[in-house]
């Protein structure tokens, strides 16, 4: 297959990813993208929080923007989840994440929450204690998600 038929077969997913609190750009964010519990593609966003991740043209994907618990900024940051994302094309993708141990809406939280709920499915004993330490300084009002927050402490928690 020549260059030109796989460009015709991929899609690429770009965009930046910074801060919900002062919008600054951050780097070295795991971006993965997952049909069903499949992972297609993976990048890490750069100095500039941008990224560009490639995967096969019209799959129904999630993104999921997270850290590695191997890096420096391991519990730095809330992941970040985007379901039912189709690309034919270059779609672009901006996305904003939670600081650890900062609270600003029910919305952001619910968001984390998601991130952390799609990362239940598969991930290991190393991200479940930089989970188990990120979810316990998530900051949040509504005793709804303090109840999945609690529970994700524990599934976490089992884990390491």
């Amino acid at each position: 297959m020549n260059d030109r038929q796989r460009i015709r077969q991929e899609s690429f997913m770009y965009g930046q990813v910074r801060a919900v609190i002062d919008n600054a750009p951050i780097a070295m964010i795991k971006v993965s993208v997952y049909r069903d519990r499949t992972l297609l593609g993976k990048t890490y966003t750069d100095d500039e929080g941008r990224y560009t991740v490639e995967f096969p043209k019209g799959e129904l994907v999630t993104i999921r923007f997270d850290t590695h618990h191997s890096l420096t900024n391991a519990e730095d940051w809330h992941p970040s989840v985007v379901a039912n994302v189709m690309a034919d094309d270059d779609s672009p993708l901006d996305r904003y994440l939670l600081k650890s141990g900062h609270g600003v809406d029910p919305e952001s939280a619910m968001d984390a929450l998601n991130g952390y709920l799609f990362a239940t499915e598969w991930e290991d004993a190393d991200y479940a204690r930089t989970a188990a330490s990120r979810l316990s300084r998530l900051k949040q009002t509504s005793t709804a998600l303090q109840e999945i927050q609690r529970t994700l402490q524990e599934h976490f928690g089992a884990q390491t």
